[in-house]
């Protein structure tokens, strides 16, 4: 955290994390300002009773948390109109990527574009004068001797530096997380010591109410067939935006063994499916490199790569190529690498870039 006393901007969202990532700057003696993105239109059909989600119609609700939160803290509170961002950036990138077979994260999009990037730009163009942004991530900035580098969070059970693999180097710059050396406890804690109306507050489970479905049509996602490896019709799928590489449950195929998805086939409309074993590749290419930790290398390295938030960093050999993209191979074959999906590159706790997947590749593959 900075030591000088500064004018910080803190995402809000109207959970515990950011509330106390607010409480703990204005402990620190620096003037803050409260944000948050206002995302939610009201343009898609979400059943009742769905999951709390960053995205769906509880954000009135989060919203007026944030603010109760800032009162307490006795900070200004902003709230930032993004609705037609968000939909052009995040919405309808994931839904492009889907319908073309690709599974994408919207979270981290909707991190390096909207949070650290709209956000930042809206609030500055409405009169906001600000020296940093700050946010509730488990991340660290680390000041090395030539740049400032993202590292994992002290707490690496709840550590989000995946999430943040597309920031830039001019954004790291710019930010603070102030919950880098804290445990998630640790957080609860804080925030039951100082009293915010926020301590027990569950966490979102994910950037949607309800199943992807609703961002589509029928029309656009009409049934096909299930299919395994070798092409032989096994049922019939309700559209591919129901489906992602490495599902298992709702297929509704009997293959007299477990079968999960291995590709989303969107030219011809087709899920195809195979047993467990043949989930497994031996490494993957990748574009869109955002080289954030090292400069673009004219060699292959070694690192540790993370195909998901979920996934635990496995040893590869990182080859860059001549048009802008890498091959990763493994060490050893990894489940479910799905194109769409980002890779983050690390050396021990230290994020060197992050890309996006375009293809699995298999062993002795020509990548």
């Amino acid at each position: 955290m900075t030591s000088s006393r500064a004018v910080i901007a803190v995402g809000m969202s109207g959970g515990v994390d950011s509330s106390v990532a607010a409480a703990l700057l204005v402990a620190a003696g620096h003037r803050v300002i409260g944000v948050t993105m206002a995302i939610w239109d009201g343009s898609t059909a979400v059943a009742e009773g769905t999951k709390h989600a960053c995205f769906g119609p509880g954000e009135e609700e989060e919203i007026a948390t944030a603010a109760r939160v800032a009162e307490r803290l006795g900070i200004p509170f902003h709230v930032i109109d993004l609705k037609k961002e968000y939909r052009a950036e995040v919405l309808d990138h994931f839904r492009r990527e889907y319908l073309a077979g690709r599974t994408p994260n919207p979270c981290v999009r909707c991190n390096h574009l909207m949070k650290f990037g709209f956000l930042l730009d809206r609030a500055r163009a409405q009169g906001l004068s600000f020296d940093l942004f700050a946010t509730g991530h488990y991340a660290r900035v680390v000041p090395g001797a030539d740049r400032l580098f993202l590292k994992k969070a002290f707490d690496t059970a709840k550590d989000q530096s995946y999430f943040l693999q597309f920031l830039t180097r001019d954004q790291l710059g710019g930010v603070l997380f102030p919950l880098g050396e804290r445990t998630k406890a640790e957080v609860r804690e804080t925030a039951r010591a100082i009293g915010l109306p926020v301590a027990e507050r569950p966490d979102s489970q994910d950037f949607i109410a309800g199943d992807y479905g609703i961002l589509f049509s029928p029309e656009e996602t009409p049934p096909g067939d299930i299919v395994n490896e070798k092409g032989a019709v096994l049922g019939r799928h309700r559209g591919i935006v129901h489906y992602t590489v490495g599902q298992r449950r709702g297929l509704g195929v009997d293959g007299g063994k477990p079968l999960y998805v291995t590709a989303i086939d969107a030219r011809n409309n087709r899920i195809v499916v195979t047993d467990k074993d043949h989930l497994f590749g031996w490494g993957l290419v990748a574009g869109q490199v955002n080289w954030l930790g090292m400069d673009r290398p004219d060699r292959p390295f070694r690192a540790h790569a993370r195909i998901r938030q979920k996934h635990t960093e496995a040893p590869a050999t990182v080859t860059p190529r001549d048009d802008g993209t890498i091959a990763v191979r493994f060490d050893e074959p990894q489940l479910s690498i799905t194109p769409g999906q980002a890779v983050a590159l690390y050396a021990d706790d230290t994020v060197l870039a992050g890309a996006t997947i375009f293809q699995r590749t298999d062993e002795g593959a020509d990548t």
